[in-house]
């Protein structure tokens, strides 16, 4: 019988947008000006096959219907993109049926999660409100994962939601946006370790090399959040992820798959693989990328 290996990592969160499609609305100022054009796939393959990276998992960026059909589309005839977490109406009526009709369309069995800007809310609540909760119970039926795109004071209501809807998984992104800019803990901190609490949880480990003051995103200045996480979550709730094209602005692909790896070096190699590719594969349902055969 043939012998199965597996490639090392799936990056769990990564971005593609088409200036000529639709704008942008959150790339705006002088200091994101470098990530005002299109990136594609095309972008992006080179940089994920010489970083060890055998599948990826695509995340929306603007709350239109029309992007996750395209997204889908993408990974539909991608070899590479093995899962979309795209976005839905959640206060609509018809959530459901939406869910449907999208895994009805071309690529739709790689719709893995759903998400929402939510730290764009002025409602510090809004994932409380019960027509969001209602949205949140048919994600959680279609049995889809809910990313979390929220700030630090958005902390304690997504807490509250994953409290009350324990059937659905919630993937916190970005560690929730620490405040590393200013080199502090809390309350961040406090806030993720009650939300990690919660079994129906995890957090990917992405995000943070943006979050850093230009200059100060070294391993040693992400440690400190890193470490709150990894002791809160554990190393079998915490995903990779590289949060591309938004991690060029302090830092290249392979970069940042270097300074992830340095956060968890302490970690057993089993616990690596956790974190660099079977919670992925887990958390998103995703078939297991990069498998080949090495010999009889």
């Amino acid at each position: 019988m043939a012998a199965v290996t597996d490639r090392l990592i799936v990056d769990a969160h990564h971005h593609v947008w088409d200036l000529t499609a639709r704008p942008q609305p959150w790339i705006s100022g002088e200091d994101l000006a470098p990530l005002n054009r299109s990136f594609g796939v095309g972008d992006l393959a080179p940089e994920a096959a010489a970083a060890g990276v055998s599948a990826t998992v695509v995340v929306q960026t603007v709350c239109v219907p029309e992007e996750t059909p395209e997204l889908l589309a993408l990974a539909d005839g991608s070899d590479l993109i093995a899962g979309v977490v795209g976005w839905i109406d959640l206060t609509a009526p018809d959530v459901a049926d939406a869910l449907a009709a999208l895994r009805g369309q071309p690529g739709g069995d790689r719709l893995v999660g759903i998400r929402h800007q939510v730290q764009e809310e002025p409602d510090p609540g809004w994932l409380l409100r019960p027509d969001v909760q209602r949205g949140l119970i048919a994600v959680a039926e279609a049995g889809l994962a809910y990313d979390l795109i929220v700030k630090p004071h958005q902390l304690p209501a997504a807490t509250l939601a994953a409290a009350r809807l324990v059937g659905l998984t919630f993937v916190l992104d970005h560690l929730g946006k620490p405040p590393v800019a200013d080199a502090t803990l809390e309350p961040w901190a406090a806030n993720v370790r009650k939300l990690a609490a919660l079994p129906n949880t995890v957090c990917k480990l992405s995000g943070l090399v943006t979050e850093a003051a230009p200059g100060r995103g070294r391993p040693e200045d992400l440690a400190p959040y890193a470490d709150v996480v990894l002791e809160a979550f554990g190393p079998h709730r915490l995903l990779f992820g590289s949060d591309w094209p938004v991690c060029t602005l302090r830092a290249d692909y392979s970069e940042v798959v270097r300074i992830a790896e340095h956060l968890v070096e302490r970690l057993s190699p089993g616990e690596k693989d956790a974190v660099f590719r079977r919670n992925a594969l887990r958390v998103y349902r995703l078939q297991p990328p990069g498998r080949v055969t090495t010999g009889d």
